[in-house]
C-alpha cells in the first residue's frame, strides 16, 4: 500500500521547519508556467508569505516561464519569484519546448535537496499544496516521492460537475496502470502537477519533454525505488482552468507515447516500428488536423550537467 497523509497532519508548520533545519535540508519550489498571468502571482505571493517569511520552510521560489505571451513573467517577479525563461537555461542544448523540458531545466537552476513542483493554474491555491508535499519527505527519510491528490470538479459552460475532473487519468492512464503496473493504480492522481521529491533520486532519471513527464517519473521511480518510496497527500479541493476535449486529446497523445516508451523499456511489451509524431484530429470541416507533438526523453540531469550551462 502507498502511504497516505492529509495536509493537516503536518500542523504546526514551525515543527516541520525546525526538523528541516535540524537535518540541514534545503527546499526549492518550482512553478512551471505558460500564459498564467491570472494566477501565478497569487501562488507565489501566498507561498512566499506563509512558507518563506513566516516559517522558513522554503529556501527559494522559482518560476520557469515557457515562452509566455502574456504578463506571466512580470507577475511572478513582482510577487517575489526568481524567474527564468525557457531559452535562458541550457540554451545551447536542442531541447523541445514543453512542460517536462521546463521542469528538467529547472533542476539546473534550483538548489534544494527537496524540490516541489506546483502547477501555475490553480485558482483556489493555498500553501498546503506545498507544505503538504514537503513535510512527509522531511519526516521520513525512506520516502523519495510524494504526490498530491484532491477532489477535482469539472466546470463546463458554467455547470460544475463534482468529481468529474481528471478525465485523462480515468479514461487513459488508470486503465493502463491497472493492466501493467497494478500497484501504481493506487495513486489517486498519477498525473498531478503537484509533487515533491529528493533531488538525488530524480536527477538520476530521464524526463519526458512534454505532458508525459509526470507518468514517466512515476514509472521510473517505481522501477528504481519500489512502492515503499511513494506517499500521497490529500489536499482537499483543487480548482483550475479546465481544458477542452481537443486540448486533452493532444495532451493524451504525448502521454500515450510516454506510456508505450516505458512499457517497452520496462519489458512489458515490444513495440514494432516507430510511433507517429503528430496527433490527428477532425477539423471544423470534413478534413483533419495534424499537430506535431514532441515527447522526447531527455537524459538524466546528473548526466547532462557536465555539458550544460
Amino acid at each position: 500500500m502507498i502511504r497516505q497523509f492529509t495536509h493537516t497532519d503536518f500542523i504546526p508548520l514551525q515543527s516541520v521547519a525546525k526538523e528541516k533545519r535540524r537535518q540541514n535540508l534545503t527546499v526549492s519550489l518550482v512553478v512551471p508556467a505558460l500564459n498564467e498571468a491570472a494566477t501565478v502571482g497569487r501562488i507565489v505571493s501566498a507561498t512566499r508569505k506563509a512558507l518563506v517569511d513566516q516559517v522558513g520552510l522554503l529556501d527559494e521560489i522559482i518560476v520557469m516561464d515557457g515562452l509566455s505571451a502574456d504578463r506571466t513573467r512580470e507577475e511572478a517577479a513582482r510577487a517575489g519569484a526568481t524567474v527564468y525563461g525557457f531559452d535562458e537555461v541550457a540554451g545551447d542544448r536542442a531541447v523541445p519546448a514543453g512542460k517536462g523540458a521546463s521542469l528538467w531545466k529547472s533542476l539546473l537552476v534550483s538548489t534544494g535537496d527537496i524540490v516541489v513542483f506546483i502547477d501555475a493554474d490553480i485558482t483556489n491555491f493555498h500553501p498546503r499544496f506545498v507544505y503538504g508535499l514537503v513535510a512527509p519527505l522531511i519526516h521520513d527519510p525512506a520516502l523519495r516521492f510524494v504526490k498530491a491528490y484532491y477532489e477535482r470538479p469539472l466546470e463546463i459552460d458554467g455547470t460544475v460537475l463534482d468529481r468529474h475532473g481528471g478525465r485523462v487519468t480515468e479514461i487513459l492512464v488508470r486503465p493502463v496502470l491497472s493492466a501493467f503496473w497494478p500497484d501504481l493504480a493506487e495513486i489517486i492522481q498519477p498525473l498531478a502537477g503537484e509533487y515533491a521529491f529528493r533531488r538525488e533520486t530524480v536527477e538520476a532519471l530521464p524526463f519526458f519533454s512534454g505532458y508525459g513527464v509526470e507518468i514517466g517519473l512515476v514509472l521510473d521511480i517505481y522501477r528504481a525505488c519500489g512502492l515503499d518510496a511513494f506517499a500521497q497527500v490529500d489536499m482537499g479541493m483543487r480548482r483550475h482552468r479546465n481544458r477542452s476535449l481537443r486540448e486533452l486529446g493532444k495532451m493524451s497523445f504525448g502521454i500515450v507515447k510516454a506510456l508505450f516508451t516505458k512499457l517497452e523499456e520496462h519489458g512489458k511489451i515490444s513495440v514494432c516500428g516507430s510511433m507517429h509524431t503528430a496527433m490527428i484530429s477532425p477539423d471544423a470541416g470534413a478534413g483533419r488536423e495534424q499537430t506535431v507533438i514532441a515527447e522526447t526523453e531527455l537524459e538524466p540531469i546528473a548526466r547532462a550537467r557536465g555539458g550544460t550551462t
